[in-house]
């Protein structure tokens, strides 16, 4: 839908060799080894102990929680749902300690095999072996995870810290293989860059806190994140995942916060990024002439102007309330920049900006008794601007004078949750949890004058008209909102395990709601904006299929020049309701050989103001999961595992706008002057206003507003890999990866093609929606309403929507070399072959940095997706990556970073066809190029992404280690390659060039240096 807002980013020794002849799958086997999955918070212990009568497995972590499993007759026990920290192990034998595997440590979702050996002779009645009391340290686990069958990566605290890094979820998901920078430069809510997995759009990806879903309900960009230096652990999640999870079938970043402990532990950190050491971002130009009114020649973006310098703070502390029984960990973190960002020559303007980023964080952990614990968890992220406008010199590069106070915005929100987990038996588990998140969007400005009208485009004026020099206003708001506009989310989880043999199996329930409240948006000032524009020849027609003829033929028009009256209004609450039951079984088949097998069932309902369905997925929905895991040799070195999946994705919030109406109209104008406000005057009528989605402000009846038939977005996966030890020190692999998007939801709006081919069954449709929902390349059925009132079935076939089929494919060839850290050094690399290919690029479309939901035009009318089948936006063939640390000294650490991405695709979008029409009134947004057809990526790649970050990390041994100070360097090489080009060819016209095409509208960011000093007690 084209919407024009104008809205201007283990064991050792003997213990080895117990594994290499006893460890067999058997031990995952033991009731229950394999039953965390990812997006979880927990994990397992499981192994094997020599069998004697009277045993036991004690089993206590460093916030108190103690738990006592049995050992079987085959010597196996299990214990999950633990949750991540520091454990110690025991095995008892008639309440005496035997052995001890202390220091433990437990990562999210990675089942910890710790079995105790034989030690010792054979004596006593019956042969019973006796065991010798002994006390090892066992941080050291196998480097393979024998137990999962899915694709992820999981960072610690420790690696984060040690790592040169954003302080950002975001920052941290990029080292995983499967991941990328998002194109089109989208960004979060709270203004971090978006990730995409696997070739999917950025806004595809659920965001988990603790077992909570964060992600933003509107857009899906990014979600609520936790202050980085609370970050236990965070689990990177490119695939595979089972069925207790959905709603993303592009990635996953699941966050753990820290725990209190029975030891109190506070610090804080303080980083700095000052100005001077940060480079000059690279000024951008017309790349493609100029505009009739240019402001300082080719001139088009002095970024090299820009300047700003940023401080974190951030403070915890930990520790138990009371011993063994209830802890606390609280956090708060402080990010404040402070700079200003020159806009491009068609603003005029300078901002000069202030932003803060507070977040925070708390959790207390109360072990009831050792069958029963609750969690309560409480977190905050916000992003809160403010600043000042002046208009900008462009010849000088220097502010003239103030204009006017930019928007004072806030975003984000705040989240709690429950979780309590009752041991009910050695067997059955019962976990529930229960969440609630309010985000806010709030943009105002305190100096708004309602009076004055927002001008666009400035640049196009007649420079007969304006002496040469494009005339403005102050008003620099082009759209406001109800300052209450705000979105609740509520989480309930409920699931039971349950351990039968050699079957783990686990059903639940997983159901998120949301509501969006004073859902409204206008345009500013006195209702419209101004925008200019320019046609060359003046006798072409603008947009012939609205209506709308050439300047030449009306008063004033005989050069080319025009001006529209742009209005925009919608409102109104939106609710949604995503519901899904699952089971699962984690079944060990044999040894060596682990099977997981899944089945959810995901139901997605969107509702309009007045609580009516406007989009439904109903039930059933079933999505199955299917994988395995193989220990190859029994001994944790080689495995090979796969995995088959459907995941399904429910429409987020903005998408349902228009289901309350809304207006998007254009008034067509010449002119013969230019007032000293900008605003055109001498106005002669071209068109009445136009819409070419027909959006005139009337409200659509929510059952014809979707296609009855309508199917979620879904996506099958499919894996195989393998996983190697080479020696003690090294581990290598490699996993294919193949995905199939098999339905996608997107707006079509030829509306024409319903009514004619209801017409032609002999209805007449008296209830056109604007556009309707559909599954673009399937057959899809609407309902129609008649005269009488009465409601008919109307199916369009594919062949009568002239479409071709939706396609998105994405394949991939993953390789990894990875070093565990030996107390010396830690070191990964991996390199990745993809591509990611079709018509489709799923909820977004970068060429236009769309971000998805109704402001994506793919899909709207047929001749938009002519030639539209490429590489596709987040397609990037060749990735490699490189990180990692080592220890110098015992005080010194030096770390490492690199990522090489080869570019996306470029695009040069233009008018229609050989004869360059415009058939759908969307200018040059159709895969033409100067009347030759223009697939994604006809016109080349855009040049490779080159970044090295270092670090050091310096803590005096003076200090005992609890003062540490850091230096780190982002984008060591300072390159600045361009990430998305402006696409389109031409400008209002067939024989318009567009100053803009080819010109870069995202750059990679500078190089930068960040000093940090940290304590910690």
């Amino acid at each position: 839908m084209r919407i024009e807002k104008n809205d201007g980013f283990a064991v050792e020794g003997k213990a080895r060799s117990f594994r290499r002849t006893m460890l067999v799958m058997g031990l995952l086997a033991a009731l229950g080894a394999n039953t965390v999955h990812a997006q979880s918070t927990t994990s397992t212990i499981f192994g094997r102990a020599p069998v004697q009568a009277g045993e036991t497995i004690a089993i206590r972590n460093s916030s108190g929680l103690a738990r006592t499993v049995n050992v079987d007759s085959q010597g196996r026990y299990s214990a999950t749902q633990l949750p991540i920290g520091t454990y110690s192990i025991t095995l008892m034998q008639d309440g005496k300690v035997v052995q001890t595997r202390d220091n433990v440590v437990l990562q999210v979702g990675i089942s910890a095999e710790i079995s105790f050996n034989d030690s010792g002779a054979a004596a006593g009645a019956g042969n019973a072996k006796q065991l010798a009391g002994v006390n090892v340290s066992a941080n050291a686990l196998p480097p393979i995870d024998v137990s999962s069958v899915d694709s992820r990566t999981v960072l610690t605290a420790d690696q984060l810290a040690k790592l040169p890094l954003a302080h950002s979820a975001e920052a941290a998901a990029l080292l995983a293989p499967a991941t990328n920078l998002g194109a089109g430069g989208a960004r979060s809510t709270t203004g971090q860059p978006l990730i995409s997995f696997g070739g999917s759009s950025s806004t595809e990806n659920a965001y988990y806190l603790n077992g909570f879903n964060t992600t933003d309900p509107n857009l899906s960009q990014g979600g609520i994140t936790l202050p980085y230096g609370s970050i236990d652990q965070e689990e990177v999640y490119t695939g595979g995942y089972s069925a207790q999870y959905g709603r993303s079938d592009g990635g996953v970043l699941n966050m753990i916060g820290k725990s209190g402990t029975n030891d109190w532990h506070f610090g804080g950190q303080y980083l700095y990024q000052p100005s001077s050491m940060v480079a000059s971002q690279n000024s951008t130009y017309y790349a493609n002439g100029l505009p009739p009114s240019p402001v300082a020649g080719r001139l088009y973006d002095p970024r090299n102007q820009n300047n700003s310098w940023t401080s974190v703070y951030d403070l915890y502390v930990g520790g138990p309330l009371i011993k063994d029984r209830l802890f606390l960990f609280a956090s708060a973190e402080m990010t404040h920049t402070e700079g200003n960002s020159v806009n491009s020559v068609s603003s005029g303007t300078d901002s000069h900006y202030k932003s803060t980023l507070p977040k925070w964080y708390a959790k207390v952990n109360w072990n009831i008794n050792d069958s029963n614990l609750l969690e309560l968890t409480g977190a905050s992220e916000k992003s809160e601007g403010s600043g000042s406008v002046y208009k900008y010199d462009y010849n000088t590069l220097s502010d003239s004078g103030f204009k006017s106070y930019a928007n004072n915005t806030k975003h984000g929100g705040d989240m709690w949750s429950a979780k309590f987990t009752s041991y009910i038996t050695d067997k059955l588990t019962l976990t529930a949890l229960y969440g609630s998140m309010k985000t806010r969007s709030y943009s105002q400005s305190p100096a708004y004058d309602p009076n004055l009208t927002y001008i666009g485009n400035y640049t196009a004026q007649n420079p007969a008209l304006n002496g040469g020099t494009p005339i403005s206003n102050n008003q620099n708001v082009n759209q406001i909102t109800n300052p209450g506009m705000n979105f609740v989310s509520t989480n309930l989880r409920v699931a039971l395990t349950y351990s039968l043999g050699d079957h783990t199996i686990t059903a639940g329930i997983d159901n998120l709601r949301t509501a969006a409240r004073n859902q409204d948006e206008l345009t500013s000032g006195p209702g419209y904006q101004w925008i200019y524009g320019y046609v060359t020849p003046a006798n072409q027609p603008l947009f012939p299929s609205l209506g709308v003829g050439a300047p030449a033929s009306y008063p004033n028009g005989a050069s080319g020049y025009y001006a529209y009256k742009y209005i925009f209004n919608q409102g109104g609450n939106l609710f949604s309701s995503e519901r899904a039951e699952y089971i699962e079984d984690q079944w060990q088949f044999n040894d060596r050989l682990l099977f997981s097998i899944g089945l959810r069932d995901d139901g997605f309902t969107n509702t309009n103001a007045s609580a009516s369905a406007y989009m439904r997925q109903t039930k059933p929905q079933w999505a199955p999961r299917l994988g395995f895991s193989w220990d190859v040799f029994g001994d944790s070195s080689f495995k090979v595992f796969g995995n088959a999946g459907r995941y399904y994705l429910g429409s987020p919030i903005a998408p349902g706008d228009p289901a309350n109406g809304y207006v998007a109209t254009s008034q067509f104008y010449t002119y013969s002057g230019i007032a000293a406000d900008g605003t055109p005057t001498g106005l002669t009528q071209m068109s009445p206003p136009v819409s070419p989605n027909g959006a005139y402000g009337q409200t659509p009846d929510p059952r014809t507003m979707t296609a009855t038939s309508l199917k979620a977005m879904d996506q099958d996966e499919f894996m195989l890999g393998f996983s190697k030890t080479a020696g003690p020190n090294w581990v290598y692999g490699a996993k294919l990866t193949r995905r199939m998007l098999r339905h996608v939801i997107d707006d079509w709006c030829d509306v024409q093609a319903v009514v004619d081919k209801a017409a032609s069954e002999g209805i007449t449709d008296v209830n056109t929606a604007t556009c309707y929902y559909i599954n673009p390349g399937h057959a899809n059925t609407f309902s129609v309403q008649d005269p009488s009132g009465a409601f008919h079935s109307v199916t369009l076939s594919n062949t009568d929507m002239q479409f071709p089929r939706a396609v998105r494919r994405y394949y991939a060839l993953e390789t990894f070399l990875e070093h565990p850290f030996d107390g010396k050094w830690y070191g990964k690399v991996s390199y990745a072959f993809s591509r990611s290919y079709g018509n489709s690029e799923g909820q977004g479309q970068s060429d236009i940095q769309a971000i998805g939901g109704t402001q994506n035009e793919d899909w709207d009318f047929p001749e938009l997706m002519a030639y539209a089948n490429g590489p596709q936006g987040n397609d990037h063939t060749n990735v490699i990556k490189a990180y990692g640390y080592y220890a110098v000294t015992p005080e010194l650490l030096v770390s490492a970073n690199l990522n090489l991405t080869s570019g996306g695709p470029k695009y040069c979008l233009g008018y229609y066809g050989p004869g360059q029409t415009d058939p759908d009134g969307y200018g040059s947004n159709y895969h033409w190029c100067n009347g030759q057809p223009s697939p994604p990526g006809a016109t080349g790649r855009l040049p490779w992404l080159k970044q090295l970050d270092l670090g050091i990390h310096y803590r005096p041994a003076f200090a005992e280690h609890k003062l540490g100070f850091s230096l780190d360097v982002f984008n060591v090489f300072n390159g600045q390659a361009p990430l998305n080009l402006s696409p389109d060819y031409n400008g209002n016209s067939a024989g318009t060039p567009n100053p803009l095409y080819g010109t870069p509208m995202v750059l990679q960011s500078p190089r930068y240096v960040r000093v940090g000093v940290t304590y910690d007690y």
